[in-house]
């Protein structure tokens, strides 16, 4: 066979998928080519950091075979990445908890499940932060993974290892999660796309702390879903993995997404916002913003840049900490608890106590949770008002481009550098995850352009609760006029040299 012409490093789905249907490649040749480069390039990068390559060659031969035969599946013979935290069987699953090190589940996640017999090739699985709860990405067990735009600087958090392996082109598509930004911070760090679905869109079973606890939000805050290089790409992916959990809601519901609601930037309603009540946004991010709404404009796009129907992001940012913090709060049995204390002695070395950690402001009773989602009711309500005038807010997915690796202090002692006055690390990380994430909204992250020194700027545009495929879409016409993901030069570099 034959693989003139055929990007193998960068690339999409939809160019790899029609190859491998017209014998310009194998699904082997694929596989044995991604390997090639993961071997080659990730040991300073450090995102692939559970391969799974042994399993992998059969699939890809069973790929063959099936492609052979004629069969068209979505993703046939297409190599795929995993977040750490995601259920494989027989690959580790600890969170990047020592407690947890040698834990093997005993069955697929729901989603690894359904991107299998989308024909998707499960390679391995990204780093993350321990406990998934940093903007970079390192563990005791797996170390340091860093942006393959600037190997000194962080991916993000906590699916840092997702983003930095499509920057590097370690396959065309990863599966991340998203409570506070995890899927957006990381796709706008690396340059790539990342989609936040509606709240419940992508069932989370599988998605587990070892060995079967609870996921920290789920049902109320936390997500699963697609990155990838391309905004077909992740409509592609979506429609692989989105669906109600056959065991549950599966019996009474089916998945029937709305179409987006325009398919030409003209005819979009679009409110952009470049900063925050609570936080400021570095320059950089501001101008690269202020930048897009002036193309938008010029292609006829209804742009504007206030609006009185738009909620208040601060009552909104506060809410979402209270939310945060209550998800985070340990819900388990009395068995499942005892557990958990290892969990405690790996998240804080200087406070190893479940009690301590709820001191911290981690518990929230029962009570106050009520309290706090009657409000989030009330705001779910605004929001579905304001996108009766607009269909879409292009909003900053982080307040500054990848910052440097620093974990010289504890995550709550750090301080964020933003144009060269301090903040507190958890609030200017934390707070752009809200809206989208305290009312359960669509949130497609998308490169714009890139710094004066390089870096990758991106956005994300927050969609009504169900309208993933507008989001999307708005994504994609911003890819198609003004460009979206370019490679690393330095692997740009390597790669002609190859």
């Amino acid at each position: 066979m034959t693989t003139d012409a055929v990007d193998l490093d960068y690339g999409s789905i939809g160019a790899l998928s029609s190859a491998l249907q017209a014998g310009r490649v194998s699904a082997s040749e694929l596989l044995a080519h991604t390997i090639a480069r993961i071997e080659s390039l990730d040991g300073p990068i450090n995102a692939i950091i559970v391969r799974d390559f042994d399993r992998a060659k059969v699939a890809a031969r069973a790929a063959d075979a099936a492609l052979g035969r004629g069969e068209r599946l979505p993703l046939l013979g297409i190599p795929v990445t995993l977040k750490e935290p995601f259920n494989v069987a027989g690959l580790p699953t600890n969170w990047g908890f020592p407690h947890f090190r040698d834990f093997q589940p005993a069955e697929d996640a729901l989603v690894v499940a359904r991107l299998k017999a989308a024909g998707a090739i499960i390679i391995g699985k990204t780093n993350i932060p321990i406990g998934l709860r940093d903007f970079q990405s390192y563990n005791e067990i797996y170390g340091t993974t860093n942006n393959p735009w600037d190997l000194g600087r962080s991916p993000g958090g906590s699916s840092g290892g997702s983003g930095a392996a499509l920057a590097a082109g370690f396959g065309p598509l990863s599966i991340g999660s998203d409570i506070g930004g995890s899927i957006r911070v990381p796709a706008h760090f690396c340059g790539v796309f990342g989609h936040k679905p509606s709240l419940g869109l992508v069932p989370l079973r599988g998605y587990s702390l070892p060995p079967a606890l609870p996921v920290p939000g789920q049902g109320d805050l936390a997500v699963v879903g697609p990155m990838a290089r391309t905004a077909s790409d992740l409509a592609l992916s979506l429609d692989v993995i989105a669906g109600p959990d056959e065991t549950r809601d599966g019996v009474g519901y089916r998945l029937a997404l709305p179409a987006s609601r325009h398919d030409r930037l003209e005819d979009f309603r679009i409110l952009v916002i470049d900063t925050h009540p609570l936080m400021p946004t570095g320059d950089a991010v501001r101008t690269a913003i202020g930048r897009l709404a002036e193309r938008l404009e010029r292609t006829g796009a209804r742009v504007a840049r206030t609006s009185t129907l738009l909620p208040d992001l601060a009552n909104s940012a506060r809410l979402y900490m209270k939310l945060l913090n209550g998800a985070r709060s340990p819900r388990l049995t009395p068995a499942a608890l005892a557990e958990a204390q290892g969990v405690a002695a790996a998240l804080s070395p200087d406070d190893r106590s479940l009690e301590a950690e709820r001191a911290r402001g981690w518990g929230m009773v029962h009570r106050e949770w009520l309290a706090a989602d009657a409000a989030r009711l009330q705001l779910q309500q605004k929001w579905y008002q304001f996108f009766r005038e607009f269909d879409a807010v292009i909003y900053p997915a982080a307040a500054v481009p990848a910052f440097p690796q620093d974990q010289s202090e504890p995550f709550d002692a750090r301080k964020l550098d933003i144009d060269g006055k301090l903040y507190n690390y958890a609030d200017a990380c934390f707070i752009w995850a809200d809206p989208a994430s305290t009312c359960g909204l669509p949130a497609t992250a998308v490169p714009i352009e890139r710094t004066p020194s390089g870096l990758p700027v991106g956005v994300q545009i927050i969609g009504p609760y169900l309208e993933d495929r507008t989001t999307i879409a708005l994504a994609g016409l911003i890819e198609r006029e003004f460009g979206g993901f370019v490679p690393p030069p330095s692997l740009s570099a390597k790669q002609s040299a190859r």
